[in-house]
C-alpha cells in the first residue's frame, strides 16, 4: 500500500484529491479517513482555493469500508461494544460527511471507476459528480449486512429521489454510468481518457469567477434545501448585500462593461 493515503495536486485555485490505494480501490480505511479530513478542515480557511475535484487512483474511485478490516476489527467502527463502535462512526467515516456538509468550496466527483457502499456516498457528497464511462454505483451496505453508517440514508434521496434510492439501497444493485446519469446521480458521463479534462475545466470554469461569490453562491442554494421561501430570501438578501459589497463584485460589473476578462483579488 502507499503510505500517503490521498495526494492533493493544487493547480492555481483548483485542488485535485486523489485517493490513493489503487491496489485495493481506494477503501475508505482510517488512514484514508484522517488525512481526508485533514484536508476537507482547512480547506474553508484556505482564500487561495475555489474548487475541489475529487478522485481515485488506479482503476476504481472508491470501494468504501474495508471487508478485510470489517472482518479483523481493524478499524474502531468494526470492533468492540455497541457503544464503542457508534463512537467509531462518529469520530471516523461521519467526519467526512460533516466536513463535506460545511464546505464552501464546491466539489466535484470525477468518478473514474466503482464507487461502492460508502464509496457511492463519497461521492454523494461532493456537489456534482461526473462519471467515466466505466464507473459504476451501488449502495451495497446489506451485502455485509449493515446500513449506510455514513450519511448515505441523507444524502442519497436528496440527490435521485426516495424510491430510486430504496431500490438502489434494498437491491444492492449495481447502476452503470449510463443509468447513473439517467437517474440524476451524475451530470455528465464521459470516455475515460477524457474524465479528468472535463472535470478539471469545470471546476477550472467555476474558479474564474469571484471566489466570495462562489462561496456565497454554493451555501444559498445547500441552505436553503431546508428553508421556507421567506427565510431563503431573507438569506438571499443578506448574502447579495455581502456579495455587492465586495471589490470583485464591482471588478466583474466593470470587465463585462469594458469587455475585458476580469481580475478577481478575492476580496
Amino acid at each position: 500500500m502507499s503510505e500517503t493515503k490521498i495526494l492533493i495536486e493544487k493547480r492555481g485555485r483548483v485542488a485535485i484529491v486523489t485517493l490513493n490505494e489503487p491496489e485495493a480501490r481506494n477503501p475508505l480505511t482510517p488512514g484514508v479517513v484522517s488525512e481526508l479530513c485533514d484536508f476537507l478542515a482547512g480547506a474553508n480557511a484556505d482564500e487561495d482555493l475555489s474548487c475541489i475535484v475529487l478522485t481515485g487512483a488506479g482503476k476504481g474511485f472508491c470501494s468504501g469500508g474495508n471487508i478485510k478490516d470489517m472482518r479483523d476489527g481493524n478499524d474502531p467502527m468494526y470492533r468492540g461494544t455497541a457503544y464503542d463502535m457508534t463512537d467509531g462512526y462518529r469520530n471516523g467515516v461521519q467526519m467526512i460527511t460533516k466536513l463535506f456538509h460545511r464546505l464552501d468550496v464546491p466539489a466535484i466527483a470525477a468518478v473514474n471507476g466503482a464507487a461502492i457502499g460508502a464509496g457511492c456516498d463519497l461521492a454523494c457528497m461532493c456537489d456534482i459528480r461526473i462519471a467515466s464511462e466505466h464507473a459504476k454505483f451501488a449502495e451495497s451496505f446489506m451485502r455485509v449486512g449493515i446500513v449506510s453508517g455514513d450519511g448515505g440514508a441523507w444524502l442519497l434521496p436528496r440527490i435521485v429521489g426516495l424510491p430510486r434510492a430504496l431500490e438502489m439501497a434494498l437491491t444492492c444493485n449495481v447502476l452503470d454510468a449510463e443509468v447513473a446519469r439517467e437517474w440524476g446521480l451524475v451530470t455528465h458521463v464521459v470516455p475515460a481518457d477524457a474524465l479528468m479534462d472535463k472535470a478539471l475545466a469545470m471546476a477550472e470554469g467555476i474558479a474564474s469567477f469571484p471566489p466570495r461569490s462562489i462561496r456565497l453562491n454554493k451555501r444559498l442554494i445547500k441552505q436553503s434545501m431546508d428553508m421556507t421561501l421567506d427565510g431563503s430570501l431573507e438569506l438571499s438578501a443578506a448574502y447579495q448585500a455581502i456579495a455587492q459589497n465586495t471589490a470583485d463584485q464591482k471588478e466583474a460589473v466593470l470587465a463585462l462593461i469594458e469587455k475585458r476578462r476580469p481580475s478577481f483579488i478575492g476580496k
